[in-house]
C-alpha cells in the first residue's frame, strides 16, 4: 500500500505563490498516475492537476497557467507549484494516487490518497 505525505501549505496574499510537496512510500509510485484535489469548505472535493508515469500532464480552466504539476520519481515524489495565488484558490489540497498510467479527474478513480494540507489566501 502506497503512502503519501503533504507538505507546503500555508498562508499567502493574493498574487503569491506556494509549491506544495507529496511524499509518496512503496516501489510502485513510479508507474502510477498522480493527481491533486482540493475541498473548499461546503464544496466538492474538485481536480486541480494530474500527471502521468511520463509526465504528461492535465489541468482544468481554472487553474491552467497558474498551476504546474510535475514529479520525480527518484525522490517518490509530486510537486504542485502555484503562482497567482486567487483567494477562491483557498482550500485544503489532497494529493492522490491511482494504480493506472493515465491520469483521471474523477476523485472515485483514485486508490489512495494524502492527508490534505491547508492552502489559505488573502485578500
Amino acid at each position: 500500500q502506497v503512502q503519501l505525505v503533504e507538505s507546503g501549505g500555508g498562508l499567502v496574499q493574493a498574487g503569491g505563490s506556494l509549491r506544495l510537496s507529496c511524499a509518496a512510500s512503496g516501489r510502485t509510485f513510479s508507474s502510477h498516475a498522480m493527481g491533486w484535489f482540493r475541498q473548499a469548505p461546503g464544496k466538492e472535493r474538485e481536480f486541480v492537476a494530474g500527471i502521468t508515469r511520463d509526465g504528461g500532464s492535465v489541468y482544468p480552466d481554472s487553474v491552467k497557467g497558474r498551476f504546474t504539476i510535475s514529479r520525480d520519481n527518484t525522490k517518490n515524489t509530486v510537486y504542485l507549484q502555484m503562482n497567482n495565488l486567487k483567494p477562491e484558490d483557498t482550500a485544503v489540497y489532497y494529493c492522490a494516487g491511482r494504480s493506472d498510467r493515465w491520469v483521471s479527474r474523477t476523485r472515485r478513480e483514485y486508490d489512495y490518497w494524502g492527508q490534505g494540507t491547508q492552502v489559505t489566501v488573502s485578500s
